[in-house]
């Protein structure tokens, strides 16, 4: 089969390897049909995620269909669509005993720590695959966990109908927290330095944009608020800059959550965190999230594929990631589609 293989950094190649077996009884072998390109490929490709060993199959928003099935699966059959759910967990450690596998001490993600799906075939066990409706388009099947990310942060933040969110950051992150911050029936603002992704935004929802830097979002909330200010700030661009600002912008007992990985220290006075009596809530990943997300898909609340801005074949991988070096502005979300001709089936 031909798999997509980041050898070492900036080095990417479609690569021939074995089609993969089932090695389990719990294990589901997919045929995959589409595979969406996410800012966490792009850093393996430039080298910068620390978790990844070399050489490394990329790719964890999978959607495909069943071929086969171990002897002890009992939910899916070949012919179902499904949606991979990436993370693998011990279920032993403090966060999995939670309820939190997604920071499980143990973690590990399909197309980072171990092979993902930009690959014809993939094998992995039944939990971590999801069926969906039959006639779902394979790409909506494989965005649905970008989706679960919007939907985990909605959950950190604990929104509630009538909350007033603000979302810092309209790329393809930023977009799925607005539109799972819709369902919960928010009152949303997003920022963002580039019109189009602003322009976007407002079409899935988003009820005030803020273009920076022509437009202060303190300003622009505290106008709109009767100066409340946003009750949860969703901090999807995650510098040491913006987690300052979310601080400073959520109302008193508001709640920020922030979706980064930076490495710098954010110059906060803990008298904001006290005198607001601020939650701050990490959100990674996600637990627990695909049913509903997937509910919301099938009823068609949710449409993963809308914020869709480019299609690629497979093997036009090296094209597609050309496009997302040179005009990442422009570039919503990037799918890589596998075999059309399944598409219809």
């Amino acid at each position: 089969m031909r798999a997509i293989e980041v050898r070492k950094p900036g080095d990417i190649h479609i690569v021939e390897l074995k089609k993969p077996e089932l090695e389990t009884d719990t294990d589901v072998l997919v045929k995959v049909q589409a595979v969406g390109i996410c800012g966490s490929d792009m850093h393996i490709y430039h080298g910068s995620n620390p978790f990844t060993v070399y050489p490394r199959i990329i790719g964890h928003e999978v959607g495909g269909i069943v071929e086969e099935v171990g002897s002890g699966v009992h939910d899916l059959r070949p012919g179902d669509r499904v949606a991979l759910e990436p993370i693998s967990s011990c279920g032993v450690c403090y966060a999995c005993k939670k309820g939190r596998p997604n920071v499980c001490a143990k973690l590990e993600v399909f197309g980072v720590h171990r092979d993902g799906g930009m690959r014809e075939w993939m094998v992995a066990p039944e939990a971590n695959w999801h069926k969906v409706k039959g006639d779902l388009p394979f790409e909506a099947a494989a965005l649905v966990e970008p989706m679960t990310i919007g939907a985990q942060a909605a959950y950190r933040g604990n929104i509630e109908p009538g909350d007033t969110v603000f979302i810092m950051g309209a790329g393809p992150t930023g977009i799925a927290c607005l539109i799972m911050a819709k369902q919960k029936g928010a009152t949303v603002f997003i920022s963002d330095l580039q019109a189009n992704r602003l322009e976007y935004a407002k079409q899935v929802g988003a009820d005030f944009t803020i273009h920076l830097p022509h437009e202060e979002p303190e300003a622009v909330l505290f106008e709109k608020t009767d100066g409340e200010l946003a009750n949860v700030v969703i901090d999807a661009v995650g510098t040491n800059t913006t987690f300052a600002e979310a601080v400073r912008l959520a109302s008193v007992a508001g709640t920020v959550v922030t979706l980064g990985f930076n490495e710098t220290p954010s110059n906060i006075p803990s008298l904001l965190l006290t005198k607001k009596e601020l939650t701050v809530a990490g959100s990674r990943l996600q637990t627990n999230q695909f049913p509903d997300v997937i509910r919301q898909v099938n009823e068609q609340k949710v449409d993963p594929a809308s914020i869709i801005s480019h299609r690629f074949d497979f093997d036009e991988v090296k094209k597609a990631i050309e496009l997302l070096e040179k005009e990442p502005a422009n570039v919503r979300k990037a799918v890589l589609i596998f075999d059309r001709e399944d598409e219809s089936k």
